[in-house]
């Protein structure tokens, strides 16, 4: 249940990835159709993820009768999280979005015990209290702005939801198919799902992108599809929710202090109590008591 090294490497790089990605998606669907903006991030990064699998030999072939597990776990844990995020993204500021959106753990732990039986450690309780206090903290400064766009907030709110059910999913189903496969396949399932919608709503909208949301569009496609996914995915599938959930705590963090820097939020008190919860909430995974290893002098006595 614990992080090895190279997992938390790995986390670090998805926590920066995942976290700097809040301005810049937000930077991309200013004034571009979003889930046009979208179907293009998760096409090209269904490229980068596809090229990836076939250079490692991975196999990615999709065993049989899996079909209607992957939609179950593709729809919580991707689609609705991917549909629902772009649109709210136009509605709400970037770092409070990223706020929203990271509840996830909250969700995660009361949807563990309500439908799995997941039995949930004191210290994982600690920091998903802290985490909540930090949430609250962050949105404070916001909830006049909030309260004027209320579709933006409960689209996130649901989104986050229906991604702490999915996480309990991941640990329960397809456990045989390798995790880059399960996410290549719960992306495409997802860019099925976003291109009838986009063509539907958005087909007076489109337009070649500028540089600017190209650039957004890139980092989206290499970065926050491709491998932030799939680093995502294997958390998910070795940690509890509530451990996985919590390790993922500084993305909005970041996500808040990268729009101040690039966006020209303001940062209020409240952020910085916030930080500090949060990074005590992360410490509750990252700093697992280790087993305590045999006495030599009982071993010998055996």
């Amino acid at each position: 249940m614990s992080l090895s090294r190279r997992d938390l490497i790995l986390l670090i790089c998805l926590t920066l990835a995942w976290g700097l990605n809040w301005p810049i998606m937000k930077l991309g669907v200013q004034d571009l159709a979003p889930l046009y903006y979208r179907v293009l991030c998760i096409a090209g990064g269904l490229v980068f993820l596809y090229l990836y699998a076939r250079a490692a030999g991975i196999d990615m072939r999709v065993p049989t009768g899996a079909w209607p597990k992957i939609i179950k776990l593709a729809i919580p844990n991707v689609v609705i999280w991917h549909v629902l995020l772009v649109i709210a993204l136009q509605l709400l500021p970037a770092g409070r979005s990223a706020i929203l959106g990271y509840t996830m753990p909250v969700w995660a732990v009361l949807f563990g015990l309500w439908f799995f039986n997941e039995r949930t450690q004191p210290r994982h309780w600690i920091g998903v209290g802290a985490a909540f206090i930090g949430t609250v903290l962050l949105l404070s400064s916001e909830f006049t702005k909030l309260t004027g766009a209320p579709l933006g907030t409960l689209l996130i709110l649901f989104a986050a939801a229906a991604w702490g059910y999915g996480t309990n999913l991941m640990r329960r189903t397809l456990t045989e198919l390798p995790t880059l496969a399960l996410t290549f396949w719960m992306l495409v399932v997802t860019l099925v799902a976003m291109v009838p919608l986009t063509i539907v709503f958005e087909r007076h909208l489109w337009r070649m992108p500028t540089a600017l949301e190209w650039g957004s569009i890139v980092y989206n496609m290499v970065l926050a599809i491709a491998f932030c996914h799939a680093v995502w995915a294997m958390l998910a599938r070795n940690l509890p929710p509530a451990a996985s959930g919590l390790s993922v705590m500084m993305i909005p963090v970041l996500g808040v202090f990268s729009s101040m820097a690039l966006l020209g939020e303001r940062p209020y008190w409240q952020d910085y109590v916030a930080l500090a919860l949060i990074l005590a909430a992360l410490s509750t995974v990252l700093l697992a008591p280790r087993p305590a290893s045999a006495d030599p002098a009982r071993t010998a006595r055996r």
